[in-house]
This record gives structure tokens, C-alpha cells and sequence, in this order.
């Protein structure tokens, strides 16, 4: 006679792949992504596969695709503007990036205090963040312009002289990176949740053990802090490299493109000038920045990351 436990596993053994306990654990996970995925997949994963093979011809649009091999990308070595656009970008990027997290965090210590309307208060900061791109850049363009434009007038009321904001291309970029700081909402928020997830017993500790105000902040809230400020960086700094609709609205990458930022650049090589090969060997090495930039910022995350296991 068979003992009971071989028949059921040599039963187990024969049940399909679509009824064994593996399948049936992660089947609703599966089904429950299935719409991103073929999102992904569609909008996403074969537009860029697509693009790769673009990258790789010489293509106008309106004249058949030529196979070139590397030659678009070779292109790019003796381009002044493809320089020109990154040094732009890289600019932005480094000055408006750091600032625009520290303001956020500024806004959010400050709109953490628990007092009566302070809802109000994080409201108005966020509202400008959720703000259509297009109707900040008409705003900012008003604000910014030379003759009545508001800022011109504060510096004015001050005995300051007026800026050429947008005409002069030693202010051109300044005057963008100032004009990012009217998102710092969405980074807000987030640092905002940061601080209020901060366990209230660590700071009893703290003043029991005699800390005062600042030392409580270095010791315990900006330590515990970094992972939010962590996030926020990366996403920054993934968005400030592609930063395009105010420079096409605003300057259309002038004066003297002196805001002729990389994504402005890449739409203008793809739809101004037809040279999609060109310019999606442009996104590549888009791509290929950011990528490397964010990987270069998990390696060293360690460093100054730190989480609340990490302080026991």
C-alpha cells in the first residue's frame, strides 16, 4: 500500500502552473498591475527601444531612415550647441536644485508648528506647485518683465536698480532658477511628512539630556530628515535636467541662448529641424546622464542618509 503523503505529492506534482500555490499567491498582484504594464510597455518601453533604433539612422522625417551606425552620436563631439545646452542645464541644475530643496525645507519647518490655521498656510504653499507649467511661465513673464513688471518694481521701491530679467543673458538662467523656487509645494509636502513621522520620544530624550533647540535639529530631526531630503533630491535633480516649457514660452532659449536648456535643444533638433536620429541620440545621452548621476548619488547615500535603525 502507497503511504497517503507520497500520493499527494506525486498528486501536487502534476497540477499545472496556473493552479500551483506560487501562481495563486502572486495571480491578483499580477492582475492588479496588468494596466500599468501594458501602459508601460506601449508608451513606454517600445517607444524607447524605437528610439534607440532611431538613434542609429539618419532619418529627416520626410526622407526614408539611412542605417549610420554610431555617426549621430559622433556628431555630438563637434556640436557647440549640444556643449552649450548641457553647460545650461548643468547650471540649473546645480544652483537651482540644492536652493530649491533648502527652501523647501525652510517652508516646511516653518509650516510644521501647531497652531490654529496653519492648514491654510500649507495650502497656499502647495497651490502654486499643482499650477499648470503653462500658466507659470505667462505669470513669471509679466513678473519679470523689464518696464512694470512686479519684480522690477520691488527692486525699485528698495532703491535698487531694475534687472533686465529675461533680455540679459548674465540674469536669463538666475532668473529661472528664482522662478523654480514658486514649486518648492510638492518638496514641501514631502519634507513636511518627514518631519511629522519623526518619533515625538527621541526629542523628550534630547531634553532631558539638556539639548537645546539647535541640537535637537542636528542631532535628531536632520539626521532623521535625510531620507525625505534624500527623495527630494533625486527627484529634483531628475526634473531640473529636463526643464523646458518656461525657456520655450519664456525666452525660446535666448537671449544669445543663453537658456537654450538640453530638452529645449532636443525639441528643437526633433520638430524644428526634422533630424530625428539626431535628436534621439540627443535623448540617449539624456538618459544616460541622469542615470548616471542617480546612480552616483545611491552609492554615496550611505554617507549622509540615515535612518532611524541607524541612530540606536
Amino acid at each position: 500500500m502507497i503511504p497517503s503523503r507520497v500520493v499527494s505529492s506525486q498528486g501536487a506534482r502534476r497540477r499545472p502552473w496556473y493552479r500551483s500555490l506560487h501562481w495563486n499567491e502572486y495571480r491578483d498582484g499580477y492582475l492588479f498591475i496588468l494596466p500599468w504594464l501594458i501602459g508601460f510597455i506601449i508608451w513606454v518601453a517600445i517607444p524607447m527601444l524605437a528610439s534607440a533604433y532611431i538613434s542609429l539612422t539618419d532619418w529627416e522625417i520626410v526622407t526614408p531612415a539611412h542605417w549610420v551606425g554610431i555617426a549621430e552620436f559622433q556628431k555630438l563631439l563637434r556640436d557647440d550647441r549640444f556643449y552649450l545646452s548641457l553647460y545650461n542645464t548643468a547650471y540649473y541644475v546645480l544652483i537651482g536644485v540644492p536652493t530649491h530643496v533648502l527652501l523647501a525645507l525652510l517652508a516646511a519647518l516653518a509650516l510644521n508648528a501647531r497652531i490654529r490655521g496653519i492648514g491654510i498656510f500649507r495650502t497656499l504653499y502647495y497651490l502654486p506647485s499643482v499650477t499648470p507649467a503653462v500658466a507659470s511661465a505667462m505669470l513669471w513673464l509679466w513678473l519679470f518683465n523689464a518696464e512694470f513688471g512686479l519684480v522690477n518694481l520691488m527692486l525699485h521701491a528698495l532703491g535698487l536698480p531694475g534687472v533686465l530679467w529675461l533680455q540679459d543673458p548674465r540674469w536669463s538662467k538666475p532668473a529661472f532658477i528664482l522662478m523654480s523656487y514658486w514649486s518648492i509645494g510638492a518638496q514641501m509636502v514631502i519634507l513636511l511628512a518627514g518631519l511629522q513621522s519623526i518619533p515625538q520620544h527621541l526629542y523628550e530624550a534630547a531634553v532631558m539630556d539638556g539639548a537645546a533647540r539647535f541640537a535637537r535639529f542636528r542631532h535628531v530631526t536632520l539626521p532623521l530628515l535625510t531620507p525625505s531630503i534624500f527623495f527630494t533630491l533625486i527627484v529634483g535633480i531628475i526634473g531640473a535636467f529636463q526643464v523646458f516649457t518656461a525657456a520655450y514660452i519664456m525666452t525660446s532659449g535666448g537671449p544669445v541662448n543663453s537658456t537654450l536648456f538640453y530638452v529645449l535643444y532636443l525639441y528643437r533638433t526633433a520638430f524644428e529641424n526634422f533630424q530625428m536620429g539626431y535628436a534621439s541620440a540627443l535623448a540617449w545621452i539624456l538618459f544616460v546622464i541622469i542615470l548616471a548621476v542617480t546612480l552616483l548619488q545611491f552609492r554615496i547615500a550611505d554617507r549622509w542618509v540615515f535612518y532611524e535603525g541607524d541612530l540606536r
